[in-house]
């Protein structure tokens, strides 16, 4: 995954910019395949930090049980 070590906040904020790309009137069919590419990498790179975040919360969560 390229830049997996990118923020969540700035994986979002380049796939709102990627969105506003693809829904110009001047997006090419050449750069909406980069551009469908390039969002998925941001989206898998979103998914794996937000999971990593949930699993931290439960164990943080899980100590107040004990």
């Amino acid at each position: 995954m390229e830049q997996d070590n990118i923020s969540y906040s700035k994986a979002i904020e380049e796939l709102e910019n990627i969105l506003r790309l693809m829904q110009n009137d001047q997006c090419g069919i050449d750069n909406l395949s980069q551009y469908t590419a390039r969002a998925l990498e941001l989206l898998k790179i979103c998914k794996a930090k937000l999971l990593s975040t949930d699993e931290e919360l439960k164990k943080i969560l899980s100590e107040l049980e004990k």
